[in-house]
Protein backbone atom coordinates (compact mmCIF):
# COMPACT_ATOMS: atom_id res chain seq x y z
CA UNK A 1 0.00 0.00 0.00
CA UNK A 2 2.81 2.50 0.80
CA UNK A 3 4.48 1.34 -2.01
CA UNK A 4 1.39 2.44 -4.46
CA UNK A 5 0.87 5.75 -2.76
CA UNK A 6 4.36 6.55 -3.57
CA UNK A 7 4.03 5.09 -6.77
CA UNK A 8 1.06 7.77 -7.32
CA UNK A 9 2.78 10.97 -5.88
CA UNK A 10 3.55 14.26 -7.71
CA UNK A 11 7.05 13.03 -7.72
CA UNK A 12 7.01 10.10 -10.12
CA UNK A 13 3.73 11.28 -12.51
CA UNK A 14 2.43 10.35 -15.82
CA UNK A 15 3.72 11.83 -18.99
CA UNK A 16 1.12 14.50 -19.97
CA UNK A 17 0.40 14.17 -23.61
CA UNK A 18 -1.59 17.27 -24.59
CA UNK A 19 0.49 20.56 -25.29
CA UNK A 20 -2.01 22.69 -23.79
CA UNK A 21 -2.97 20.54 -20.77
CA UNK A 22 0.71 20.76 -20.01
CA UNK A 23 0.81 24.04 -20.44
CA UNK A 24 -1.70 24.50 -17.94
CA UNK A 25 -0.24 22.37 -15.32
CA UNK A 26 3.12 25.12 -15.94
CA UNK A 27 0.64 27.99 -16.28
CA UNK A 28 -1.26 27.16 -12.41
CA UNK A 29 2.04 26.65 -10.99
CA UNK A 30 3.62 29.66 -12.34
CA UNK A 31 0.61 31.56 -10.86
CA UNK A 32 1.84 30.84 -7.75
CA UNK A 33 5.07 30.88 -8.32
CA UNK A 34 4.84 34.80 -10.28
CA UNK A 35 2.35 35.83 -6.70
CA UNK A 36 5.39 34.65 -4.94
CA UNK A 37 7.57 36.58 -6.87
CA UNK A 38 5.84 39.63 -6.69
CA UNK A 39 4.99 39.23 -3.06
CA UNK A 40 8.84 39.20 -2.47
CA UNK A 41 9.19 42.32 -4.37
CA UNK A 42 6.67 43.66 -2.19
CA UNK A 43 8.41 42.66 1.11
CA UNK A 44 11.78 44.02 -0.45
CA UNK A 45 10.30 47.49 -1.81
CA UNK A 46 8.50 48.16 1.32
CA UNK A 47 11.87 46.99 3.55
CA UNK A 48 14.31 49.07 1.65
CA UNK A 49 12.42 51.19 -0.29
CA UNK A 50 13.99 51.79 -4.31
CA UNK A 51 17.76 53.29 -2.83
CA UNK A 52 21.31 51.41 -2.52
CA UNK A 53 20.55 48.52 -0.96
CA UNK A 54 18.18 47.10 -3.69
CA UNK A 55 20.69 48.80 -5.81
CA UNK A 56 23.21 46.34 -4.85
CA UNK A 57 20.93 43.83 -4.60
CA UNK A 58 20.13 43.28 -8.35
CA UNK A 59 23.65 44.49 -9.66
CA UNK A 60 24.79 41.23 -7.58
CA UNK A 61 22.97 39.09 -9.92
CA UNK A 62 24.71 40.28 -12.90
CA UNK A 63 27.66 38.00 -12.90
CA UNK A 64 26.14 34.58 -11.77
CA UNK A 65 23.08 35.33 -14.16
CA UNK A 66 25.36 35.62 -17.07
CA UNK A 67 27.19 32.35 -16.37
CA UNK A 68 23.82 30.49 -16.10
CA UNK A 69 22.02 32.26 -19.35
CA UNK A 70 25.74 31.33 -21.28
CA UNK A 71 26.60 28.05 -20.15
CA UNK A 72 23.52 26.45 -18.46
CA UNK A 73 20.29 28.05 -20.25
CA UNK A 74 22.71 27.83 -23.64
CA UNK A 75 23.60 23.99 -22.75
CA UNK A 76 20.12 22.82 -21.59
CA UNK A 77 17.67 24.78 -23.21
CA UNK A 78 19.01 25.15 -26.63
CA UNK A 79 20.77 21.72 -27.05
CA UNK A 80 20.52 19.32 -24.50
CA UNK A 81 16.92 18.73 -24.81
CA UNK A 82 16.68 18.40 -28.17
CA UNK A 83 19.18 15.42 -28.32
CA UNK A 84 17.98 13.90 -25.58
CA UNK A 85 14.56 13.88 -26.76
CA UNK A 86 16.28 12.21 -29.64
CA UNK A 87 17.73 9.56 -28.31
CA UNK A 88 14.55 8.84 -26.31
CA UNK A 89 12.29 7.93 -29.08
CA UNK A 90 14.94 6.32 -30.73
CA UNK A 91 14.53 4.00 -27.82
CA UNK A 92 18.82 5.02 -27.16
CA UNK A 93 18.04 4.96 -23.22
CA UNK A 94 21.59 4.31 -22.26
CA UNK A 95 22.81 6.76 -24.59
CA UNK A 96 20.57 9.28 -23.35
CA UNK A 97 21.41 9.17 -19.98
CA UNK A 98 25.22 8.90 -20.70
CA UNK A 99 24.43 12.16 -22.08
CA UNK A 100 22.51 13.72 -18.89
CA UNK A 101 25.50 12.41 -16.47
CA UNK A 102 29.06 13.51 -18.52
CA UNK A 103 26.81 17.12 -19.26
CA UNK A 104 26.00 17.56 -15.90
CA UNK A 105 29.56 17.06 -14.77
CA UNK A 106 30.85 19.44 -17.44
CA UNK A 107 28.97 21.79 -16.43
CA UNK A 108 29.43 21.41 -12.72
CA UNK A 109 32.96 21.29 -13.28
CA UNK A 110 33.27 24.44 -15.65
CA UNK A 111 30.95 26.72 -13.93
CA UNK A 112 32.98 25.89 -10.28
CA UNK A 113 36.01 27.47 -12.41
CA UNK A 114 34.42 30.16 -13.62
CA UNK A 115 32.63 31.12 -10.17
CA UNK A 116 35.83 30.56 -8.09
CA UNK A 117 37.76 32.96 -10.70
CA UNK A 118 34.68 35.26 -10.03
CA UNK A 119 34.93 35.08 -6.21
CA UNK A 120 38.87 36.04 -6.30
CA UNK A 121 38.51 38.83 -8.56
CA UNK A 122 35.03 40.18 -7.90
CA UNK A 123 36.21 43.70 -6.69
CA UNK A 124 37.81 44.26 -9.49
CA UNK A 125 34.95 43.17 -11.53
CA UNK A 126 32.23 45.07 -9.92
CA UNK A 127 33.84 47.86 -10.15
CA UNK A 128 33.86 47.99 -14.15
CA UNK A 129 30.72 46.29 -14.28
CA UNK A 130 28.88 49.55 -11.44
CA UNK A 131 31.20 52.25 -12.73
CA UNK A 132 28.51 55.02 -10.66
CA UNK A 133 28.77 53.27 -7.12
CA UNK A 134 31.81 53.54 -4.73
CA UNK A 135 32.83 53.34 -0.97
CA UNK A 136 30.02 51.02 0.79
CA UNK A 137 28.13 50.54 -2.15
CA UNK A 138 30.66 48.69 -3.70
CA UNK A 139 32.03 46.66 -0.50
CA UNK A 140 28.39 45.41 -0.36
CA UNK A 141 28.09 44.53 -4.49
CA UNK A 142 30.96 42.81 -3.94
CA UNK A 143 30.29 40.76 -1.02
CA UNK A 144 27.55 39.97 -2.40
CA UNK A 145 28.48 38.70 -5.48
CA UNK A 146 31.10 36.18 -4.05
CA UNK A 147 28.17 34.73 -2.14
CA UNK A 148 25.80 34.38 -4.86
CA UNK A 149 28.46 32.92 -7.29
CA UNK A 150 27.85 29.55 -5.18
CA UNK A 151 24.64 29.59 -6.84
CA UNK A 152 25.53 28.69 -11.29
CA UNK A 153 26.99 25.42 -9.88
CA UNK A 154 23.59 24.81 -8.28
CA UNK A 155 21.82 26.17 -11.51
CA UNK A 156 23.96 23.57 -13.28
CA UNK A 157 22.52 20.64 -11.92
CA UNK A 158 19.39 21.73 -11.56
CA UNK A 159 18.47 22.67 -15.30
CA UNK A 160 19.42 18.82 -16.32
CA UNK A 161 16.99 17.94 -13.97
CA UNK A 162 14.50 19.86 -15.59
CA UNK A 163 15.70 19.28 -19.05
CA UNK A 164 15.21 15.49 -18.42
CA UNK A 165 11.33 16.14 -16.98
CA UNK A 166 11.03 18.67 -19.95
CA UNK A 167 11.64 15.51 -21.97
CA UNK A 168 9.63 13.22 -20.55
CA UNK A 169 6.79 15.65 -20.31
CA UNK A 170 6.74 15.76 -16.57
CA UNK A 171 5.86 19.26 -15.95
CA UNK A 172 4.39 19.20 -11.96
CA UNK A 173 7.55 18.99 -10.53
CA UNK A 174 9.23 21.35 -12.63
CA UNK A 175 6.73 23.93 -12.12
CA UNK A 176 6.60 23.35 -8.53
CA UNK A 177 10.58 24.07 -8.20
CA UNK A 178 10.20 28.34 -9.11
CA UNK A 179 7.86 28.31 -6.42
CA UNK A 180 10.66 26.46 -3.61
CA UNK A 181 12.97 29.40 -5.03
CA UNK A 182 10.76 31.94 -4.76
CA UNK A 183 10.26 30.56 -0.97
CA UNK A 184 14.03 30.79 -0.21
CA UNK A 185 14.43 34.37 -1.30
CA UNK A 186 11.14 35.44 0.73
CA UNK A 187 12.53 33.46 3.76
CA UNK A 188 16.10 35.21 3.06
CA UNK A 189 13.65 38.85 3.40
CA UNK A 190 12.17 37.81 6.10
CA UNK A 191 14.17 36.12 8.66
CA UNK A 192 18.20 35.73 7.31
CA UNK A 193 18.62 39.72 6.96
CA UNK A 194 17.25 39.85 10.44
CA UNK A 195 20.08 37.31 11.16
CA UNK A 196 22.88 38.93 9.29
CA UNK A 197 21.55 41.90 7.78
CA UNK A 198 22.56 42.59 4.01
CA UNK A 199 23.96 39.35 3.54
CA UNK A 200 20.85 37.34 4.06
CA UNK A 201 19.25 38.23 1.21
CA UNK A 202 21.94 36.52 -0.61
CA UNK A 203 21.64 33.27 1.34
CA UNK A 204 18.21 33.19 0.75
CA UNK A 205 19.20 33.17 -2.88
CA UNK A 206 21.24 30.42 -2.27
CA UNK A 207 18.42 28.27 0.04
CA UNK A 208 15.52 28.56 -2.82
CA UNK A 209 18.36 27.52 -5.56
CA UNK A 210 19.22 24.43 -3.72
CA UNK A 211 14.97 23.88 -3.00
CA UNK A 212 15.13 24.05 -6.86
CA UNK A 213 17.59 21.56 -7.50
CA UNK A 214 16.20 19.23 -4.68
CA UNK A 215 12.56 18.90 -5.54
CA UNK A 216 13.12 17.80 -9.24
CA UNK A 217 15.14 15.09 -7.61
CA UNK A 218 13.39 12.22 -7.15
CA UNK A 219 11.48 12.04 -9.94
CA UNK A 220 14.68 12.35 -12.12
CA UNK A 221 15.91 9.14 -10.43
CA UNK A 222 12.52 7.24 -10.92
CA UNK A 223 12.67 8.29 -14.81
CA UNK A 224 16.04 6.40 -15.24
CA UNK A 225 19.02 8.87 -14.08
CA UNK A 226 22.02 7.23 -12.34
CA UNK A 227 24.68 10.01 -11.87
CA UNK A 228 28.53 8.73 -12.85
CA UNK A 229 31.43 11.22 -11.91
CA UNK A 230 33.26 11.39 -15.27
CA UNK A 231 34.75 13.82 -16.82
CA UNK A 232 37.65 13.01 -19.59
CA UNK A 233 35.54 9.78 -20.70
CA UNK A 234 32.62 12.11 -21.80
CA UNK A 235 34.76 14.27 -23.72
CA UNK A 236 34.84 11.55 -26.85
CA UNK A 237 30.82 11.17 -26.17
CA UNK A 238 29.25 12.03 -29.82
CA UNK A 239 25.95 13.22 -28.57
CA UNK A 240 28.09 16.11 -25.53
CA UNK A 241 29.65 17.07 -28.77
CA UNK A 242 26.68 17.37 -30.39
CA UNK A 243 25.16 19.26 -27.94
CA UNK A 244 28.10 21.63 -27.65
CA UNK A 245 28.18 22.30 -31.61
CA UNK A 246 24.56 23.28 -31.04
CA UNK A 247 25.11 25.32 -27.78
CA UNK A 248 27.49 27.35 -28.71
CA UNK A 249 25.44 29.41 -31.29
CA UNK A 250 22.94 29.69 -28.13
CA UNK A 251 25.04 30.65 -26.10
CA UNK A 252 26.74 33.44 -27.83
CA UNK A 253 23.06 34.91 -28.15
CA UNK A 254 22.50 34.82 -24.49
CA UNK A 255 25.66 36.36 -24.21
CA UNK A 256 24.51 38.98 -26.46
CA UNK A 257 21.51 39.52 -24.22
CA UNK A 258 23.31 39.36 -20.99
CA UNK A 259 25.83 41.73 -22.16
CA UNK A 260 22.60 43.69 -22.73
CA UNK A 261 21.56 43.26 -19.49
CA UNK A 262 25.29 44.35 -18.13
CA UNK A 263 24.88 47.83 -20.17
CA UNK A 264 21.82 48.20 -18.26
CA UNK A 265 23.37 47.86 -15.07
CA UNK A 266 26.01 49.85 -15.98
CA UNK A 267 23.57 52.97 -17.81
CA UNK A 268 21.34 52.42 -14.52
CA UNK A 269 24.12 52.65 -12.35
CA UNK A 270 24.92 56.01 -13.61
CA UNK A 271 21.40 57.23 -12.88
CA UNK A 272 19.78 58.93 -9.78
CA UNK A 273 20.06 56.31 -6.81
CA UNK A 274 17.37 53.32 -7.04
CA UNK A 275 17.05 53.40 -10.87
CA UNK A 276 18.40 49.74 -11.27
CA UNK A 277 16.27 48.79 -8.88
CA UNK A 278 12.80 50.62 -10.25
CA UNK A 279 13.83 49.03 -13.98
CA UNK A 280 13.96 45.45 -12.34
CA UNK A 281 10.27 45.80 -10.39
CA UNK A 282 8.84 47.10 -13.42
CA UNK A 283 10.58 44.63 -15.32
CA UNK A 284 9.20 41.60 -12.63
CA UNK A 285 5.79 42.83 -13.09
CA UNK A 286 5.39 42.92 -16.73
CA UNK A 287 7.31 39.53 -17.09
CA UNK A 288 4.49 37.78 -14.93
CA UNK A 289 2.19 37.19 -17.70
CA UNK A 290 5.28 36.39 -19.68
CA UNK A 291 6.11 33.27 -17.48
CA UNK A 292 2.50 32.07 -16.98
CA UNK A 293 1.50 31.97 -20.67
CA UNK A 294 4.12 32.53 -22.95
CA UNK A 295 6.79 30.33 -21.45
CA UNK A 296 4.45 27.75 -20.28
CA UNK A 297 2.93 26.85 -23.79
CA UNK A 298 6.45 27.60 -24.97
CA UNK A 299 7.84 24.97 -22.75
CA UNK A 300 5.11 23.08 -23.19
CA UNK A 301 5.28 22.76 -26.77
CA UNK A 302 9.19 22.51 -27.38
CA UNK A 303 9.46 18.43 -26.74
CA UNK A 304 6.79 18.36 -29.38
CA UNK A 305 8.23 20.58 -32.00
CA UNK A 306 11.24 18.56 -31.35
CA UNK A 307 9.97 15.18 -31.83
CA UNK A 308 7.91 16.59 -34.69
CA UNK A 309 11.20 17.39 -36.23
CA UNK A 310 12.77 14.33 -35.46
CA UNK A 311 9.47 12.26 -37.09
CA UNK A 312 10.29 15.00 -40.26
CA UNK A 313 6.74 15.67 -39.48
CA UNK A 314 6.77 19.60 -41.14
CA UNK A 315 2.89 19.74 -41.35
CA UNK A 316 2.46 18.52 -37.78
CA UNK A 317 5.47 21.35 -36.66
CA UNK A 318 3.41 23.88 -38.69
CA UNK A 319 0.04 22.75 -36.67
CA UNK A 320 1.33 22.65 -33.23
CA UNK A 321 3.30 26.40 -33.68
CA UNK A 322 0.55 28.19 -35.39
CA UNK A 323 -2.26 26.76 -32.23
CA UNK A 324 0.71 27.71 -29.43
CA UNK A 325 1.10 31.04 -30.86
CA UNK A 326 -2.52 31.84 -31.34
CA UNK A 327 -3.67 30.91 -28.05
CA UNK A 328 -0.30 32.87 -26.38
CA UNK A 329 -1.64 35.97 -28.01
CA UNK A 330 -4.86 35.59 -26.49
CA UNK A 331 -4.15 35.81 -23.48
CA UNK A 332 -1.17 38.17 -23.26
CA UNK A 333 -2.93 40.72 -26.13
CA UNK A 334 -5.93 41.69 -23.41
CA UNK A 335 -3.25 41.74 -20.62
CA UNK A 336 -0.91 44.16 -21.84
CA UNK A 337 -3.95 46.11 -22.64
CA UNK A 338 -4.99 46.34 -18.97
CA UNK A 339 -1.71 46.60 -17.86
CA UNK A 340 -0.55 49.34 -19.69
CA UNK A 341 -4.49 51.17 -18.30
CA UNK A 342 -4.09 49.76 -15.10
CA UNK A 343 -0.21 50.29 -14.71
CA UNK A 344 -0.79 53.27 -11.84
CA UNK A 345 -3.28 50.98 -9.33
CA UNK A 346 -0.93 47.65 -10.12
CA UNK A 347 2.15 49.34 -9.23
CA UNK A 348 0.35 50.96 -6.04
CA UNK A 349 -1.16 47.84 -4.98
CA UNK A 350 1.68 45.39 -4.95
CA UNK A 351 5.00 47.82 -3.99
CA UNK A 352 3.15 50.93 -2.59
CA UNK A 353 4.22 50.14 1.25
CA UNK A 354 6.94 50.96 3.59
CA UNK A 355 9.75 52.60 2.20
CA UNK A 356 8.71 53.00 -1.10
CA UNK A 357 7.31 56.32 -1.74
CA UNK A 358 5.23 57.93 -4.43
CA UNK A 359 8.03 59.24 -6.91
CA UNK A 360 9.74 55.96 -6.80
CA UNK A 361 5.64 54.20 -7.29
CA UNK A 362 5.43 56.47 -10.70
CA UNK A 363 8.74 56.04 -12.17
CA UNK A 364 8.10 52.32 -11.54
CA UNK A 365 4.20 52.40 -13.28
CA UNK A 366 5.78 54.69 -16.39
CA UNK A 367 8.75 52.49 -16.87
CA UNK A 368 6.01 49.51 -16.58
CA UNK A 369 3.43 50.67 -19.07
CA UNK A 370 6.64 51.38 -21.56
CA UNK A 371 7.45 47.85 -21.32
CA UNK A 372 3.83 46.64 -21.32
CA UNK A 373 3.57 48.26 -24.96
CA UNK A 374 5.98 45.27 -26.30
CA UNK A 375 4.49 42.51 -24.56
CA UNK A 376 3.07 40.84 -27.50
CA UNK A 377 6.57 40.95 -29.07
CA UNK A 378 8.51 39.90 -25.83
CA UNK A 379 5.73 36.61 -25.00
CA UNK A 380 6.48 35.44 -29.31
CA UNK A 381 10.10 35.14 -29.02
CA UNK A 382 10.09 32.26 -26.41
CA UNK A 383 8.21 30.01 -29.11
CA UNK A 384 10.33 31.44 -31.99
CA UNK A 385 13.48 30.56 -30.02
CA UNK A 386 12.29 27.12 -29.32
CA UNK A 387 10.85 26.33 -32.91
CA UNK A 388 14.35 27.27 -34.25
CA UNK A 389 15.85 25.14 -30.98
CA UNK A 390 13.82 22.02 -32.21
CA UNK A 391 14.60 22.70 -35.68
CA UNK A 392 18.36 21.74 -34.26
CA UNK A 393 18.87 25.87 -35.75
CA UNK A 394 20.46 27.76 -32.67
CA UNK A 395 22.74 30.10 -35.74
CA UNK A 396 19.81 32.01 -36.43
CA UNK A 397 18.47 32.85 -33.55
CA UNK A 398 22.21 34.15 -32.00
CA UNK A 399 22.85 36.56 -35.50
CA UNK A 400 18.98 38.02 -34.30
CA UNK A 401 19.84 38.79 -30.74
CA UNK A 402 23.57 40.18 -32.15
CA UNK A 403 21.65 42.74 -34.52
CA UNK A 404 18.44 43.46 -32.23
CA UNK A 405 20.55 43.85 -28.64
CA UNK A 406 23.05 46.00 -30.77
CA UNK A 407 20.16 47.99 -31.51
CA UNK A 408 19.09 48.29 -28.02
CA UNK A 409 21.96 49.31 -26.33
CA UNK A 410 22.64 52.22 -28.52
CA UNK A 411 19.06 53.41 -28.08
CA UNK A 412 19.63 53.03 -24.74
CA UNK A 413 22.43 55.27 -24.05
CA UNK A 414 20.63 57.63 -26.57
CA UNK A 415 17.82 57.78 -24.82
CA UNK A 416 18.67 57.63 -21.11
CA UNK A 417 19.90 61.57 -21.45
CA UNK A 418 16.35 62.58 -22.05
CA UNK A 419 14.38 60.10 -20.56
CA UNK A 420 16.35 58.61 -17.91
CA UNK A 421 15.24 55.14 -16.69
CA UNK A 422 11.99 55.07 -18.81
CA UNK A 423 14.50 55.46 -21.46
CA UNK A 424 15.98 51.81 -21.23
CA UNK A 425 12.01 50.96 -21.30
CA UNK A 426 11.45 52.71 -24.71
CA UNK A 427 14.91 50.75 -26.07
CA UNK A 428 13.68 47.25 -24.66
CA UNK A 429 10.47 47.61 -26.06
CA UNK A 430 11.43 48.86 -29.49
CA UNK A 431 13.97 45.49 -29.84
CA UNK A 432 11.65 43.19 -28.46
CA UNK A 433 9.43 44.19 -31.19
CA UNK A 434 12.02 43.84 -34.03
CA UNK A 435 13.37 40.66 -32.36
CA UNK A 436 10.36 38.38 -32.53
CA UNK A 437 9.40 40.15 -36.52
CA UNK A 438 12.51 39.51 -37.52
CA UNK A 439 12.47 35.84 -36.23
CA UNK A 440 9.14 35.12 -37.51
CA UNK A 441 9.89 36.11 -40.90
CA UNK A 442 13.35 33.83 -41.05
CA UNK A 443 11.01 30.92 -39.65
CA UNK A 444 8.20 31.88 -42.25
CA UNK A 445 10.05 31.51 -45.21
CA UNK A 446 11.94 28.64 -43.85
CA UNK A 447 8.58 26.53 -44.18
CA UNK A 448 6.93 28.83 -46.40
CA UNK A 449 4.23 29.50 -44.77
CA UNK A 450 3.02 28.90 -40.80
CA UNK A 451 -0.60 29.30 -41.23
CA UNK A 452 -0.47 33.17 -41.08
CA UNK A 453 -3.29 34.07 -42.41
CA UNK A 454 -4.92 32.36 -39.46
CA UNK A 455 -2.60 33.90 -37.07
CA UNK A 456 -3.25 37.47 -37.96
CA UNK A 457 -7.19 36.63 -38.22
CA UNK A 458 -6.80 36.08 -34.43
CA UNK A 459 -4.29 38.80 -33.96
CA UNK A 460 -6.94 41.14 -35.04
CA UNK A 461 -10.05 39.44 -33.30
CA UNK A 462 -8.23 39.65 -30.16
CA UNK A 463 -7.04 43.09 -30.43
CA UNK A 464 -10.59 44.65 -31.20
CA UNK A 465 -11.97 42.33 -28.15
CA UNK A 466 -9.08 43.45 -26.11
CA UNK A 467 -9.21 47.25 -26.79
CA UNK A 468 -13.07 46.66 -26.31
CA UNK A 469 -12.54 45.55 -22.52
CA UNK A 470 -10.13 48.44 -22.04
CA UNK A 471 -12.68 50.80 -22.80
CA UNK A 472 -14.74 49.49 -19.99
CA UNK A 473 -11.88 49.47 -17.83
CA UNK A 474 -10.83 53.09 -18.39
CA UNK A 475 -15.01 54.35 -17.26
CA UNK A 476 -14.92 51.66 -14.68
CA UNK A 477 -11.80 52.90 -12.99
CA UNK A 478 -12.92 56.67 -13.35
CA UNK A 479 -16.44 55.35 -11.72
CA UNK A 480 -14.71 53.64 -8.86
CA UNK A 481 -12.71 56.91 -8.44
CA UNK A 482 -15.69 58.94 -7.23
CA UNK A 483 -17.33 56.23 -5.42
CA UNK A 484 -14.51 55.57 -3.42
CA UNK A 485 -11.18 56.95 -1.42
CA UNK A 486 -7.97 55.94 -4.22
CA UNK A 487 -5.66 57.11 -1.33
CA UNK A 488 -6.36 54.21 0.93
CA UNK A 489 -4.92 50.89 0.03
CA UNK A 490 -8.82 49.60 0.29
CA UNK A 491 -9.87 52.08 -2.55
CA UNK A 492 -7.06 51.60 -4.96
CA UNK A 493 -7.29 47.68 -4.74
CA UNK A 494 -11.06 48.11 -5.35
CA UNK A 495 -10.68 50.48 -8.03
CA UNK A 496 -8.05 47.59 -9.14
CA UNK A 497 -10.25 44.26 -8.75
CA UNK A 498 -13.65 46.09 -10.39
CA UNK A 499 -12.03 47.26 -13.27
CA UNK A 500 -9.37 44.20 -14.07
CA UNK A 501 -13.13 41.89 -13.33
CA UNK A 502 -15.07 43.99 -15.64
CA UNK A 503 -12.53 44.27 -18.19
CA UNK A 504 -12.29 40.40 -18.34
CA UNK A 505 -16.13 39.57 -18.49
CA UNK A 506 -16.29 42.22 -21.17
CA UNK A 507 -13.33 40.46 -22.93
CA UNK A 508 -14.63 36.89 -22.65
CA UNK A 509 -18.15 38.13 -24.06
CA UNK A 510 -16.31 39.83 -26.77
CA UNK A 511 -14.37 36.68 -27.80
CA UNK A 512 -17.82 34.77 -28.02
CA UNK A 513 -19.19 37.50 -29.83
CA UNK A 514 -16.43 37.80 -32.34
CA UNK A 515 -15.94 34.07 -32.33
CA UNK A 516 -12.75 33.26 -31.67
CA UNK A 517 -11.30 29.97 -32.09
CA UNK A 518 -9.01 30.34 -29.57
CA UNK A 519 -11.43 31.13 -26.36
CA UNK A 520 -13.78 27.86 -28.09
CA UNK A 521 -10.53 25.71 -27.70
CA UNK A 522 -10.12 26.52 -24.19
CA UNK A 523 -13.74 26.57 -22.99
CA UNK A 524 -13.38 22.99 -24.39
CA UNK A 525 -10.54 21.87 -22.83
CA UNK A 526 -11.54 23.26 -19.28
CA UNK A 527 -15.02 21.81 -19.60
CA UNK A 528 -13.28 18.51 -20.13
CA UNK A 529 -10.29 18.80 -17.85
CA UNK A 530 -11.86 20.63 -15.07
CA UNK A 531 -15.38 19.69 -15.05
CA UNK A 532 -14.89 16.03 -16.76
CA UNK A 533 -17.13 16.78 -19.33
CA UNK A 534 -17.77 14.59 -22.59
CA UNK A 535 -17.11 17.06 -24.67
CA UNK A 536 -14.13 16.60 -27.25
CA UNK A 537 -11.61 19.45 -27.72
CA UNK A 538 -11.42 19.22 -31.47
CA UNK A 539 -8.04 17.26 -33.29
CA UNK A 540 -6.38 20.68 -34.06
CA UNK A 541 -5.73 21.70 -30.79
CA UNK A 542 -2.37 20.55 -29.66
CA UNK A 543 -3.32 16.69 -29.90
CA UNK A 544 0.00 14.72 -29.20
CA UNK A 545 0.33 11.19 -30.43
Amino acid sequence: MIKKLINNTIFYEKPVQSVTAAAFVIAIASIVSRILGLFRDRILASQFGAGDTLDVYYAAFRIPDFLYAIIITGAVGAAFIPVFTGLIFKNKEKEAWELASGLLNLQAIVLGIFSLVVIIFAPFIMKLLTPGFSGEKLENITLLTRILMITPVIWSISAIFGGVLTSFKKFIILSLAPILYNLGIIIGALFFVKLWGLVGLAWGVILGVMLHALIQYPSVRRSGFHFHLVFFDCLKNNDIKRVFYLMIPRSLALGVSQVNLLTITVLASTLTSGSLAIFNFANNIQMAPLGIFAYSFSVAVFPVLSASFAREDRKDFVKNFSQTFRIILFFIIPISVFMIILRAQIVRVLLGAGKFDWEDTVLTFNTMGILALSLAAQSAIPLLTRAFYALQNTKTPFFVAIFTEGANIILAVLLIGRYNVEGLAIAFSITSVLNAVILYIILEKHFHGLDERRCLKAFFKITLAAVGAGIVIQYSKEIVALLMDIDTFLGIFTQLSVSAILGSVVFIYLSGLLRIEEAHHLRQMISKRVFRTKQDIPENINQIS
